[in-house]
């Protein structure tokens, strides 16, 4: 699992019948201190996160289990919404 923040949301009215009815994030990958960490993703929300939320988010194969279609064309599910990171040296979100 990796971190992330929420900056963004994806409206696709045509896409695979898996997917219909997902909602689509956009996550910035982060370091435990808030840093940016590589490209933005998009993910599918399991939990109801929001713009502007840190988040726990899952890649390839398994996140597609995330989801109720198991089978669906996913490569990263939004998992977990953060409370707070406790990471000595890292300052912490």
């Amino acid at each position: 699992m990796r971190l992330g923040i929420i900056t963004g949301h994806v409206v696709a009215t045509r896409k695979d019948e898996n997917l219909v009815g997902a909602k689509l994030l956009i996550v910035q990958p982060i370091l435990p201190d808030s840093t940016p960490a590589g490209q933005p993703v998009i993910a599918v929300d399991t939990v109801g996160a929001g713009i502007g939320e840190t988040i726990i988010y899952a890649v390839g194969s398994v996140a597609s289990r995330a989801t109720m279609h198991p089978n669906a064309p996913i490569d990263a599910a939004i998992v977990g919404i953060v409370d707070s990171v406790d990471c000595p040296g890292s300052g912490g979100l």
